[in-house]
């Protein structure tokens, strides 16, 4: 989905991912699951420090990978102006402490 996006907008894209895919130096963030924790890592040059970033994702439910991503945006450099999720589960999603606003397509 993001890279449909940026390809659409004419804008880069920055790809997130679990512990040990990216091939260079990471930045990495732990973060809290229901039953344990777990993490993200971002290349460390993925991102121009001032750059304005939206975060994409599929899902919103607790927020948890949504507040670990802005976080390794905000380490970089970046600056996070929102979040798009295709879904969000409302009954999760209410806590989830997020500082930029908020766009989901599909609520339920």
């Amino acid at each position: 989905m993001g890279a449909s996006l940026a390809y659409k907008l004419g804008v880069g894209l920055t790809i997130i991912r679990k512990p040990g895919k990216l091939p260079s130096k990471v930045y990495r963030e732990e973060y809290d699951l229901e039953y344990g924790t777990d993490a993200l890592e971002m290349h460390q040059d993925a991102i121009k420090k001032g750059a304005k970033v939206l975060v994409v994702d599929d899902v919103l439910a607790t927020g948890g990978t949504a507040r670990a991503t802005c976080k390794l945006i905000e380490r970089a450099g970046g600056e996070v102006v929102g979040a798009l999720f295709l879904m969000e589960l409302v009954a999760l999603s209410q806590q989830t402490g997020l500082k930029a606003p908020v766009l989901s397509l599909i609520k339920c």
